[in-house]
């Protein structure tokens, strides 16, 4: 609820200290201010220089004023005991204007900030390239300064909450939304291109068709950000073949738009992406390494013979599970072993890696393969604007493989490319399984790669997760801007948010969906917002007919 301006909402109290950074403000009786409300005031100084000086509110306290126990208060309602109720906010300094860091004076008047205050106070006004990230409790917008996010002088975004309630894939691909439509990208929109990796049921599929339950209200919304309330206009979906025979997408709510993707075994061989499948070994890693790495070597030797499929060592291989045979036997042999496996590698070390090989061919055998006509079709592409790789349906094991090459892929092809304008937005859910505090993996360096060194490529991650405080601490800490929806309370405590103030931890366990706390380099405090329903469709039960396609083939986006 907004106030309309109607003079000074409270004044400075005297009886807290005032200083440059906090300082309290009694509200007036006829006026009130609630959390997260935007404040300015003025200092006249001796030399008769102004300061403008504004603030957030971040507490706000309502106490008797006479009273001195606890019971006081039924005397005071039965009329026998004088007090008076007072309101009194809490206000966290956000800029000074010019910068001259004086406390505000005891009875100096307190507005609420509104139109240009506003902006001032919470930096708007110097924003060359603001990205709307949605919009304050009263209605108005809130923004994102865009040079920290697309790497200019920062990159990377982190959100955080609690799955089912945090809403952060829905915010994650809002923030798509308004990036691709809000036009702060200018005439990079054009080649900027999003990857997201859908690894939860089959909600993301459907980011071309309108939402067909977005009411009028959320129109609204969209309109005050200035941001068309449509669905996605380019979009590929891929998803992994099912088991055996043909390679079908694995889905059950789209039917037509989704291409099946795999990797032949010649990608497989000469890609060097044998590392991938042992994403998640821990055990016996100095000698676990170095197995994998000399049999990596002699897969590189492999000839293609069409359609994907190798030969080594003159035995044609079609399928990843006879090439898993093939490696065991060649690791396991003791003519071949010392070449395979390394010289002065154990036996238990061999037979450990074997295990760890055969574990995963049920999970990735139909991800890996060379008996499938024109391969070339089934490789990922990132032509759309938009490109969805399903991953919901399959075994950790294989996930971890699909985003490790697929997210090494990318960087490697924006390295070739070289310095360019073109953005590349990778959203990855549950990035505590990929990128974890603890232990190392091909895939986590890759992670680590993109924070520490995406920004000059123009590479952004846009990683979330339930718990930051699970998630490697380099990719969080080259995080700019950082998200918090709900939170556990256990989880609210940890340092890693340490950028909440107090009483926004707190607040960060009660919010409900479609409210999040955003944190970004300029403004030393965090901002609460809200963000609108979206005008996609989240489950095949909202998704209505997809505006036609712009090249007009009736066939596109059919296997």
């Amino acid at each position: 609820m907004e106030q309309k301006d109607a003079g000074p909402v409270g004044r400075v109290i005297g009886t807290e200290d005032a200083t440059p950074l906090e300082f309290w403000v009694g509200v007036d009786p006829q006026r009130f201010l609630q959390l997260d409300d935007v404040v300015a005031l003025e200092r006249h100084l001796p030399g008769g220089e102004v300061v403008h000086i504004y603030g957030m509110v971040a507490q706000v306290r309502a106490r008797h004023e006479g009273a001195r126990f606890d019971s006081d208060v039924f005397l005071i309602e039965q009329g026998l005991l004088p007090a008076e109720i007072i309101e009194a906010a809490q206000v966290t300094a956000t800029r000074f204007e010019p910068e001259m860091f004086v406390p505000p004076l005891p009875g100096q008047p307190v507005r609420v900030a509104t139109g240009d205050d506003r902006d001032r106070a919470l930096f708007f006004d110097q924003m060359q390239q603001k990205l709307p990230v949605g919009l304050s409790r009263n209605g108005e917008p809130m923004f994102v300064n865009l040079e920290f996010l697309d790497g200019q002088r920062g990159a990377h975004v982190n959100i955080s909450g609690i799955s089912g309630v945090a809403t952060k894939t829905s915010y994650a691909t809002f923030l798509l939304h308004s990036l691709f439509t809000s036009g702060v990208l200018g005439a990079r929109a054009v080649n900027t291109k999003a990857l997201i990796f859908n690894v939860k049921g089959e909600d993301l599929l459907f980011l071309d068709h309108p939402n067909v339950v977005l009411d009028d209200d959320q129109r609204e919304r969209y309109h005050k950000l200035a941001l068309p309330a449509e669905a996605f206009r380019s979009i590929a979906v891929y998803a992994p073949p099912r088991r055996g025979g043909a390679a079908v997408p694995d889905v059950s709510s789209r039917t037509t738009g989704v291409t099946a993707f795999f990797w032949t075994l010649e990608e497989f061989c000469h890609g060097d992406l044998l590392p991938f499948l042992f994403a998640d070994a821990e055990d016996d890693r100095s000698q676990y390494t170095m197995v994998i790495f000399n049999v990596m070597l002699q897969l590189r030797r492999a000839a293609g013979i069409g359609d994907g499929g190798v030969r080594i060592e003159g035995k044609e291989v079609r399928t990843f599970r006879d090439l898993a045979d093939l490696i065991t036997e060649k690791v396991q042999s003791e003519d071949d072993g010392p070449v395979w496996a390394g010289p002065a590698i154990g036996r238990g070390t061999a037979n450990a890696f074997v295990r760890r090989l055969y574990s995963a061919v049920r999970h990735v055998e139909s991800l890996i393969r060379g008996d499938q006509p024109n391969p070339e079709k089934h490789r990922v592409s990132l032509d759309r604007q938009v490109t969805v790789i399903d991953l919901h349906n399959l075994h950790d094991r294989a996930k971890r493989f699909v985003v490790g090459v697929t997210l090494r892929r990318a960087l490697e092809d924006k390295e070739s490319a070289g310095q360019s304008g073109e953005l590349l937005f990778l959203v990855l859910d549950e990035l505590n399984k990929y990128a974890p505090r603890e232990g190392d993996s091909p895939i986590k360096q890759v992670l680590l790669d993109v924070a520490e060194r995406g920004r000059s490529l123009g590479v952004i991650l846009v990683g979330a997760q339930q718990t930051a405080s699970e998630v490697e601490r380099r990719i969080i800490a080259n995080c700019s801007v950082r998200v918090v929806g709900r939170l556990d309370p256990a989880e609210a405590s940890r340092e890693e948010y340490g950028f909440l103030p107090s009483v926004q931890r707190q607040r960060a366990t009660i919010l409900k969906p479609g409210t999040m706390l955003l944190a970004q380099p300029e403004i030393p405090v965090p901002l609460i917002l809200e963000f609108p329903f979206p005008a996609w469709a989240t489950r095949a039960s909202e998704a209505g007919p997809p505006p036609g396609r712009g090249n007009g083939d009736p066939f596109d986006g059919l296997t």
